[in-house]
Parts: structure tokens; C-alpha cells; sequence
């Protein structure tokens, strides 16, 4: 797709809209949680009928900018012809604005970018020491490898239609290798992240919003699937879970476990691991519910890949220069949009929308938003309305904000981006009913 016509590129990535992908069934706890709106209706006061029937960009706009100033005092709106690339309307669209969770935007177009469409993440078990009659005479190693997907089977029943990577299976995998008994204990690694466990929003400590970030993350920062609490130590829980299962598999094992790095002997002798979903699906899990544990995940492993470290500030970092190369502009604080601070403009939200079009993960990028009326955080919004199955747009809420930007086309194969960011909200409900609005106006130009 990179190298094929602009025009050809936008035909061809957007026919992709109907693709079928499996979805979690549960959201995880987020303050960009689904919203319902009402079935949009006729209205001859915003143009914004429910039927399909064109209008011209003259009226839209004018709707648009009167829409865009409900339930809020500092709006910016751009929408993007994605043929003719103009301007159909615009609206304070190089003002700075809070972000929320169209910050996920750029954390997984980063994510697509620098690590690919099949990227995979890997938790693996090494060992410590001889294996003799069955018999490792010495410790087992949990190493995680930033997999924001490694926990239970229950949990991923539950949570993740059964997709991702799970520590019973690594049992099974230690147990085939002939070990029966485990002179040492269990330890978890989880040094290719730091032990911070927030954002900026929660000083850095464990965040309402996002379970306790790890390097070895397992249950996403959940003790069990029932998520009744976070735990203090994801890692150390890892490495006692596995050890539970190993004896449930006859292997003789300590309970007691611990927290170390590997050793570098034993980085030679791999007896186990779990490779997790590839790329195109972490990012689907991050847009469609804006799961905030997914995306900060992520940001911390573009860190410890590019920069050697995996912090929340050099996966930022990341994100800064890979979006410079598109010439997008963007002032990041965290990945998922929690922290008020994320900033970027209505015009460069627009301009990575275009862009992606044409890159070798546009078409994973895309599949990853939620469909209008169909999915995801926009399940329940724009259903009536011209938008529904049309827009594939993601969502943010923050206290004071409210944000919607993505793809639209129409019936005739029009296809636009637009981006609606809403600060000062005062009124969440009217502001949301406004941006379903605009955005099906979108969809009948």
C-alpha cells in the first residue's frame, strides 16, 4: 500500500472498514467509558439528517462550527477531504488541546510503526542449573517481556475472548521439558520496565484507571479475574501463579518466589515460553475499549526497545520522533490520554489520519478504531444517523474533556478525516450528542 496512488491507497484502505475482528467482551475499568446517545433524528437546524442524501460543504460547515461550540468553551474541529486533500471545514484547528484518549492515536500508530503489524512480545522461563533424573538443581526464571496479554485463562476467557498469552500453558511447557522437581524457588523478572507504577496523572503510582504497570504485567495489574483489586506486585504474582500451577502439574516446587533479574548463564538454557497476539491485535484491544493498561504498555515497550530503557518518558520520546517523520506534531505525557497535559492540535490529529493512509500499518491502524453505532466505545452513539457503520473514529473523556476523531465515507465512496477536540466541557452529555452530529454531516458530504 505505501507505494501504490494516493487515490488507489484511499480506495483500497478504507473498503476495509466491514473487516471482521474478534473483540474482548468486557471493557476494562476507563473513564472513556461507552457512552449512549441518542438515534439521531431529522433536524433541519444542523442539517444532520439521519437520511444519506448529500449536502455541500458550505452548509456542513456552518452546521459544524455551530455544533462544535455546545457542552464546551474551547473546541478545534478539522475535517480533511482525503481525496482532494482540502480543508472542508475547519475551526480553531491549530489551537493546542487536551487530548484524553485520542493520545491512544499516536501510541499505537507508534506501536504499528516501530515494531510492525507481527510484532510479537515474549514471556519466556529459563533455567537455573542442571536438570538431572528430572531433578533442576537450582531456580526458575520468569522473564517477562512487556506482553500486556500474559495472565490466567480464566482472565483471558473473561476478558479477552480467550486471546493471549497464558501462564498455565508455561507449566505445561516446564513440565514436557522432563523437570519434576525444583531444588530452588520461582523468580520473576521484570526488569525490561521500570517499577513505576502510574502516569503523571496518578504520580506515578497505581492509577483507578490502569492496573499496576510491570515488565512482567499479568491479569493487566488485576489479582483474578473478578476484578476486585489491583495487585501490589504483578511480577512477584506471575511467578507465584506459575509455581501454583506447576505443582497442580506434579512438579515438586516451592511457593515461596521472588523478584530477580536473570542470570546471564541462565539466558542459554530457555525451557518454556509464550509468544503473545501480534501487533495489529494489541492495538485493536487498545482502540476499540481505550484501554488505557494496553496503551501505556506499549508506550514503556517502544522505550525499552528504542531507548534501552522502558520508562514512560523515553516511550514518549519514541512517540515525538516517530510522529516527526510524518511531520505530525504532538506533546505526549503519558500513552493512553490520562494525564491532562497530552496535547496536540485538531490539524496534526487530521494529519496522522491522512498519513497512515498510505504506510505499511494504515490498514491494521484503521481496524483498530471503533465502528459508529457497531462497537466498542461508540457502540451506542450515532446509531440513526448517516455515520453508523460510516465513521470509524476513536473517543476520549477526561473531567472537562471530550474528544472524537477518526474516518468517515459516504455512501457515494467519499472519504474524510476529522478531528473534534473539546476542552472546557461543561456539559458531557450535549457535547458528545454534538460531535455524533458533525460527524454525521461528515458521512453525507
Amino acid at each position: 500500500m505505501k507505494h501504490a496512488s494516493p487515490a488507489l491507497a484511499a480506495v483500497l484502505f478504507l473498503t476495509l472498514a466491514t473487516a471482521a475482528q474478534a473483540s474482548p467482551p468486557k471493557p476494562l475499568p476507563n473513564p472513556d467509558r461507552p457512552a449512549v446517545t441518542p438515534i439521531l433524528r431529522s433536524s433541519a437546524a444542523d442539517a444532520s439528517s439521519s437520511s444519506t442524501a448529500t449536502i455541500s460543504a458550505g452548509q456542513a460547515c456552518a452546521s459544524m462550527r455551530r455544533l462544535a461550540r455546545r457542552g464546551n468553551g474551547a473546541v478545534s474541529i478539522r475535517v480533511m477531504n482525503l481525496k482532494s486533500r482540502k480543508n472542508v471545514c475547519a475551526l480553531n484547528s491549530a489551537a493546542r488541546r487536551s487530548l484524553a484518549s485520542n493520545t491512544k492515536l499516536f501510541t499505537t500508530a507508534s506501536a504499528l510503526a516501530r515494531f510492525g503489524r507481527s510484532h510479537t512480545f515474549r514471556t519466556r522461563v529459563f533455567a537455573a542449573g542442571p536438570v538431572k533424573n528430572g531433578t533442576l538443581d537450582g531456580n526458575l526464571y520468569l522473564k517477562g517481556g512487556g506482553d500486556p496479554s500474559f495472565g490466567t485463562g480464566a482472565f483471558l476467557d473473561s476478558y479477552l475472548a480467550g486471546v493471549g498469552t497464558e501462564v498455565e500453558k508455561l507449566a505445561i511447557q516446564v513440565r514436557r521439558a522432563g523437570i519434576k522437581r525444583v531444588t530452588g524457588r520461582v523468580f520473576a523478572d521484570d526488569t525490561i520496565f521500570d517499577r513505576l507504577r502510574g502516569v503523571a496523572d496518578s504520580g506515578y503510582a497505581t492509577s483507578p484507571w490502569i492496573g499496576p504497570l510491570s515488565g512482567l504485567s499479568f491479569n493487566a495489574g488485576y489479582t483474578s479475574s473478578s476484578l476486585s483489586q489491583f495487585s501490589s506486585d504483578p511480577a512477584r504474582l506471575a511467578a507465584r501463579t506459575l509455581a501454583r500451577s506447576l505443582r497442580v502439574r506434579g512438579v515438586n516446587v516451592r511457593l515461596e518466589t521472588g523478584v530477580r533479574r536473570t542470570p546471564k548463564r541462565a539466558l542459554k538454557n530457555l525451557i518454556a515460553r509464550q509468544i503473545s497476539p501480534d501487533m495489529t491485535w494489541m492495538a485493536r484491544l487498545t482502540n476499540l475499549n481505550s484501554v488505557n493498561f494496553w496503551a501505556e504498555t506499549l508506550l514503556k515497550g517502544l522505550g525499552a526497545k528504542y531507548l534501552k530503557s522502558g520508562t514512560t518518558a523515553n516511550g514518549v520520546k519514541v512517540v515525538r520522533r516517530t510522529m516527526a517523520t510524518l511531520d505530525v506534531d504532538v506533546w505526549p505525557i503519558d500513552g493512553s490520554g490520562l494525564t491532562f497535559g497530552n496535547r496536540s492540535t485538531a490539524h496534526d490529529v487530521v494529519k496522522l489520519l491522512y498519513k497512515a493512509r498510505s504506510e505499511p500499518w494504515g490498514r491494521s491502524f484503521f481496524l483498530s478504531l471503533p465502528t459508529a453505532g457497531v462497537d466498542g466505545t461508540l457502540a451506542d452513539r450515532m446509531r440513526g444517523s448517516a455515520a453508523q457503520r460510516r465513521c470509524h473514529a476513536k473517543t476520549g473523556t477526561l473531567t472537562g474533556v471530550t474528544a472524537l476523531s477518526g474516518y468517515c465515507y459516504n455512501a457515494s465512496g467519499r472519504q474524510f478525516a476529522f478531528s473534534i477536540l473539546m476542552n472546557d466541557v461543561y456539559n458531557l452529555d450535549r457535547a458528545r450528542a454534538a460531535q455524533d452530529r458533525i460527524a454525521a454531516l461528515v458521512a453525507r458530504l
